[in-house]
């Protein structure tokens, strides 16, 4: 049985310039459940430049615009807030205080600046959990979690600080890797999957939990409309039922752009070569972000696989969209967004 709905009419969301809360902003205004979003922000040009990308220029009086520096949130007309979803965060820096400072600091600062009858949906990350393995091949909540990164350890913390905090108005999900339009993210595997060598992580196949960013937007959302005071968790995974390999990810990838070639292994020692490298040259830490000394380490994890069936089974949900569907949809989005920077140029 369902959780009971509610008939929330405020809604704040921070990270609206980022790419799950970008998405979820779109979902958000697509919704009639919602009045008024209250977003805080610290570029207001990006978020309406991004308006204006996404042809949502219609909705900008269901809008009002808050300001946020140094993980103070400048929060006003907020007395009436149901719902804060916090996506805001940190996901790749080359020191450990900066990935602390925005996760357990900014987010304990958040919850002093609601209203103390708001509820908190908090997007923190399967990292929080760190990987499964061959004695645990699916990680579930009740597992003893084991972060591996900054990162990983940061969002373990908030999670743990918000709970002691305000358990009974909290929610944590936590998903596995993203994938979807508006990701620049993956700028660097549609790069990769043009090759005619392309590389993977260790001579092993490594299984990935993934979720497509619609069906995580549609997941927080029908989350957001519900009443968690029946629930018999507050901290859930969330995936699409079918795990992915990296080797499927990158031939996939590469028919959706017609591109062939072969795909070989790269020896771990030498990503870690390749990393240090990286975190030394300016231009290679911005293309490869992912190889910082911090998150390099959970690539050489073989398994980040998590089980989901507990938030499909309370909240009734299930993943739609396929991987080949989400890499085409952010195939095309990664295309027009590269036409349009080039036509204002």
């Amino acid at each position: 049985m369902p959780p009971v709905k509610t008939t929330a009419k405020q809604l704040l969301i921070t990270g609206s310039t980022g790419f799950v809360g970008r998405n979820l902003l779109i979902h958000a205004l697509k919704d009639p459940s919602w009045s008024q979003i209250i977003l805080p922000v610290r570029n207001p040009k990006k978020l309406l430049e991004q308006l204006h990308q996404d042809h949502l220029h219609g909705y900008l009086d269901r809008l009002h615009l808050c300001t946020v520096s140094n993980n103070t949130w400048n929060l006003e007309g907020i007395e009436d807030l149901d719902l804060a979803i916090h996506c805001a965060g940190l996901t790749f820096s080359r020191d450990r205080d900066p990935y602390f400072a925005t996760h357990v600091e900014g987010s304990l600062h958040l919850l002093e600046s609601l209203p103390k009858h708001s509820r908190l949906l908090v997007l923190s990350s399967q990292s929080a959990a760190g990987p499964s393995s061959k004695i645990i091949p699916i990680r579930r909540e009740n597992h003893l979690e084991k972060p591996l990164t900054w990162y990983g350890k940061s969002k373990l913390a908030m999670e743990k600080n918000l709970s002691l905090l305000a358990y009974e108005r909290l929610l944590i999900l936590r998903p596995p890797m993203i994938l979807g339009p508006r990701d620049t993210a993956t700028v660097p595997l549609f790069n990769m999957a043009k090759g005619r060598v392309r590389f993977k992580p260790g001579f092993k196949k490594k299984e990935y939990s993934w979720i497509a960013v619609d069906d995580l937007c549609d997941a927080i959302l029908l989350a957001a409309r519900n009443d968690w005071s029946s629930l018999p968790q507050r901290c859930y995974f969330l995936a699409h039922p079918k795990t992915l390999t990296d080797v499927a990810l990158l031939k996939t990838t590469a028919e959706i752009i017609h591109a062939s070639g072969i795909t070989l292994p790269l020896p771990h020692a030498l990503i870690q070569c390749i990393s240090r490298v990286a975190d030394l040259v300016p231009t290679l830490r911005e293309a490869l972000p992912s190889l910082g000394r911090d998150r390099v380490k959970e690539i050489f994890e073989q398994r980040w696989v998590i089980d989901g069936k507990p938030f499909e089974r309370d909240f009734q949900w299930k993943a739609q969209k396929d991987l080949r569907e989400t890499l085409q949809e952010t195939a095309v989005w990664l295309e027009r967004n590269r036409s349009s920077k080039s036509k204002s140029q």
